[in-house]
Order: structure tokens, then sequence, then C-alpha cells
């Protein structure tokens, strides 16, 4: 395993992070135990976790184990979000300090801790002034009931605004930001990861295999069937298996995964993560696994190096294919174009 600071802190976190939303769901707990056994066991200790994950269940696991655990419990640094609803009322949900303050409570109690690393709100609230929830988190934090603070699922103007607002009231600022991001979706790389960079938040990618698509077990114009998310609903959210099956650039991006796997003497998973991991602003990526077999195969990106060949082809490949001004070559040639005279 290989170790970052957790964006502008200098809390050190593995380079990848255990996601935790299949526990209470897609993993019994004895399953979940037997992950975060084998995630702490390869030297990981970013575990990311949601209140809404399994409606809490995620975080009562992560909490029991916990308990049991006490000496690799210090080693953990532990990650869970508040935004989405958890409960009928309409103060059940939100960025509001009266929701937050409600979340963070029953986290801290479902986790069986006093003291949470990194609190992220899980998705922007149009409703509740950025003031106001930017305050309650610089409260957290100084009451010791939070670490640090991030995001998830943020745009780049929202991020930013973020950021000033906190440095402008010199109050806490954030430090990490959950995009989703992999070799299939990249187009956080036009405003999110140059917001990112330019205020030293750390990314935490989520799905970073894009729903098993760059596990290299699906094959064109083949649906797939079976024990995987895709196998049993191909209509499942941003991964529909019609609509990337139907796209020439998917089959290009994983053929090359697979080529550039055999070469390595590599999974395809792990050449798709090791990939991720060497992106810009990259602190850790977030790993789902519903098996401990999975969760080790995934554990073997860390020590991965692709080499400078390999990470050209792979991003050359899968580069987004937005080219109308404001992005695209149009865009990158006119925002270097002080570079060498005009306007």
């Amino acid at each position: 395993m290989r170790y970052r600071t957790l964006g502008c802190s200098g809390a050190v976190v593995s380079t990848q992070a255990l996601g935790t939303m299949t526990f209470g769901a897609e993993a019994d707990e004895a399953t979940s135990f037997d992950l975060m056994d084998a995630f702490v066991e390869h030297g990981g200790t970013l575990v990311d976790t949601a209140d809404v994950y399994s409606t809490g269940v995620s975080e009562e696991i992560i909490g029991r184990w916990l308990a049991k655990h006490p000496t690799e419990a210090k080693q953990v640094v532990l990650a869970t979000k508040g935004r989405f609803p958890m409960g009928d009322g309409p103060n059940d949900l939100g960025l509001s300090r009266r929701h937050l303050r409600t979340a963070l409570d029953d986290s801290l109690r479902r986790l069986g801790v006093e003291h949470i690393d990194l609190y992220q709100m899980h998705a922007w609230d149009a409703v509740t002034p950025l003031e106001e929830t930017l305050r309650f988190l610089d409260d957290a934090v100084a009451a010791g009931k939070i670490g640090y603070y991030g995001f998830s699922n943020y745009l780049g103007w929202q991020l930013t605004k973020a950021v000033h607002v906190a440095r402008a009231h010199g109050w806490a600022a954030p430090v990490t930001l959950q995009p989703q991001y992999n070799l299939l979706v990249r187009d956080i790389e036009h405003e999110v990861v140059p917001a990112a960079l330019d205020a030293g938040i750390g990314l935490l990618p989520w799905s970073p295999l894009g729903g098993g698509w760059l596990t290299g077990k699906y094959q064109r114009d083949v649906a797939p069937q079976g024990a995987s998310r895709l196998g049993e609903n191909p209509q499942r959210g941003m991964e529909a298996w019609e609509a990337r099956n139907a796209d020439e650039r998917t089959w290009q991006v994983v053929d090359a995964v697979r080529e550039v796997a055999d070469s390595a003497g590599a999974t395809a998973s792990q050449v798709a993560l090791a990939w991720l991991a060497a992106q810009p602003a990259v602190t850790s990526v977030i790993l789902g696994a519903r098996s401990v077999e999975q969760l080790v195969d995934n554990l073997g990106a860390a020590d991965l190096d692709l080499g400078d060949d390999a990470l050209t082809r792979l991003t050359e490949v899968s580069a987004p294919r937005v080219d109308d001004y404001p992005y695209g070559t149009p865009g990158v040639e006119q925002r270097h174009r002080n570079l060498t005279g005009g306007r």
C-alpha cells in the first residue's frame, strides 16, 4: 500500500479507500467484517461510508467492527457523509444546520465514536445558504466532532465558491471532493479537476471501475447475466448496458485496458485503478467490493506502476470527446494563447 496526505490536510491516508455502500445490502455483516479485515491487513486506512448506505446499517456494521478491533481501529481514517433523507420529515434531509446537527450526531452514535475524521456533504443543497453549511462544519471542527470536511458530487464552481467563502470568513476550509471518475467518465477534467488543483483539494473518486465495465468481464453485444450488478439489472443507472455497449468508445477503452493488463501481467481492474491513482489531484481511490476476492484483486493495483507508455495510451484512448468551445481543443488553445500572444 502507498500513502498520501488527505488533500491539503496533514492527515495521511492509503491511496486506496474501502467503500462500504455494499455493507448491509450486497454484503452481510460477516462478509463486511471480512472485507474490513482484508483491507486493514493490506495496509488500507481510509474507510468511507454514508448515513444513507443501507439506511444507517453500513455505519452500524463499521461501528461494531471498530469496537471488536480496538488496535486496528486506531489506524483507520473514518469518513462518512450526510445530506440525503434519513426520515420523512421536512428537516430530515439537506445541508441545513438543523439537519446536519442531527445527522452528524446520529452517525457518531451508529459508528460508536466521538470523532469522525472526514465528514462529507453528499451533494449540493440549492436551498440552504452555503454560509450556513460551512459555519456548521467549522463549528463541528472546533467542537472536536470532526477533523476535516469535504464534499461529494459538487461541480467546479460549487467547490470553488465553498473554498473561497470559507477562507473569507476564516472558517475551516474543505480538503476533499468525491466525484465519479474513471477511464469511461472523465468529464470532471473540464472544470472539477482544475478547481481541485487550484484549491489543493484531494479527489476521492467513486465508481473507479465504471460499474464493472473496466474489469474486462463484459463482452461486446453479449448482455451480462448472473452474479454482477449489471447482470442482475442491465438497465442499472449510469452504467446501463445498452447505451454503453452501443458506444464504440466503450470498447476501445476496454480493449486497451485488457491489452495493457496482459502486457503488465495484471488484471484489467488493477490497470484501470492504477491509471486513476496516477491522475492529478487524486488522493485515494474508493474501492467497492462484494467479496474478499474482488477486494484483494483491486488492492493489487496499489503497487502497480504502469509506466509512461501505458499511461499515455490509456489517457489518449479514453479522452473526453467534447470538442466544442470552451472545452476540447478550441478551449485548450484559447486558454494557452496568452503564452504565445493574441487574445
